[in-house]
């Protein structure tokens, strides 16, 4: 199985930005069937090294990861909006033993 990790800065790290952001992410756990577990968390310590939001899925393979990025939900609503709020992000991808 497969962790996919990705923490944001956002350009307005408002609460209420933050949860909008929270909300596009979650969406796609009804609509990106490839997801077999999906957690969005927002960061209330603000530090300056602190991300914004960050966000975990986990997917069955190496393949299922390369699915999802290419998923038409994942990158016309997503990743579009994503594009819009953030002003950097990091990614970490992992293999994890099956939950």
């Amino acid at each position: 199985m497969i962790k996919h990790i990705v923490c944001f800065k956002l350009k307005d790290n408002s609460t209420e930005n933050c949860e909008k952001t929270k909300e596009v992410l979650m969406s796609m756990k009804d609509k990106v069937d490839l997801i077999r577990d999906i957690q969005v968390g927002i960061d209330f310590l603000k530090s300056e090294r602190s991300y914004d939001v960050i966000l975990e899925v986990i997917l069955d393979s190496r393949d299922a990861l390369d699915l999802y990025q290419d998923h038409p939900y994942h990158v016309d609503v997503v990743k579009a909006y994503i594009q819009t709020v953030r002003s950097e992000s990091i990614a970490v991808d992992y293999e994890i033993e099956k939950i």
